[in-house]
């Protein structure tokens, strides 16, 4: 009995202190309170900003209607002159993906405008075949600067482009890359970002639409001489030599791989 007396002694024990802690919860919820509710109305505050920040975007999605008159006006202005007998219904794989595409890049004129190129391509006897379906993917990827940089690379010019190097001045202690991808092209092309020609340069490669050739230069100097001594290049240098180390510039080139030769051809031209 003695042992048992105890044992339910040490139960009920435990049962009080477990009840007393849940019995304590209510007290702790009213302290949490104030402050739970003062982060409820921080979320509320970030929630309304965020809707504030997305209502343009809902505004922008096109629907059914804004793609069909899209298709009845940009599109059919580029098949005006194509005869009826040769606007053929387009692939599924090339048109479902450009038209649902369109729904969240319409707004933007350049890449709503490669749309459509794609699409009249498309329905067009003569190029149908050249309409790839890849082209809906890259043009998602691409950025309306990009769209003037492939227009620009399809010019019959020379493209060149400049790495900046920092070489230590001891022998055999190496260098470092201080810059790449520096060009004129974000000038030339009228690019509304320059400093961000370097990185779509790279986007371009990852695409496959252009082939950066870092090593690769013309044999014609005079090609540089403008890029070499423009003001950017000027500001490496200065750097470079702050920095007490050598200056030296590796030459290199773009150019359009057949993929981006393609893609230009029935996306780009007269797009931008």
């Amino acid at each position: 009995m003695g042992e048992e007396s105890g044992g339910d002694t040490e139960v009920k024990g435990t049962i009080e202190a477990v009840t007393g802690l849940v019995k304590a919860v209510p007290i702790y919820e009213d302290m949490v309170q104030p402050v739970a509710k003062q982060l409820g109305k921080s979320l509320e505050t970030v929630g309304k900003a965020i809707n504030v920040a997305l209502a343009p975007v809902g505004i922008l999605v096109w629907g059914y209607d804004k793609c069909q008159e899209f298709i009845q006006t940009k599109v059919a202005d580029r098949l005006k002159d194509v005869p009826p007998e040769d606007i053929i219904t387009p692939k599924p794989n090339v048109a479902g993906p450009a038209i649902e595409a369109l729904r969240y890049t319409g707004h933007e004129e350049s890449l709503s405008d490669m749309y459509a190129n794609l699409l009249a391509a498309a329905m067009d006897k003569k190029t149908a075949n050249g309409a790839h379906p890849a082209f809906v993917e890259i043009i998602k990827q691409l950025t309306p600067d990009e769209a003037k940089l492939i227009a620009y690379f399809l010019e019959p010019l020379p493209f060149p482009l400049v790495a900046v190097r920092a070489e230590s001045k001891e022998v055999g202690k190496g260098g470092y890359d201080v810059a790449v991808n520096i060009s004129l092209f974000g000038q030339k092309a009228n690019l509304t970002l320059l400093e961000q020609t370097p990185t779509y340069l790279d986007n371009l490669g990852r695409l496959g639409l252009i082939d950066i050739q870092p090593k690769y230069s013309y044999i014609d100097a005079t090609i540089y001489e403008e890029l070499e001594g423009s003001e950017q290049i000027e500001v490496f240098r200065q750097h470079v030599l702050k920095k007490e180390h050598n200056f030296n510039l590796i030459r290199g080139a773009v150019t359009l791989t057949n993929l981006g030769k393609q893609f230009g051809g029935v996306c780009v031209r007269n797009a931008v």
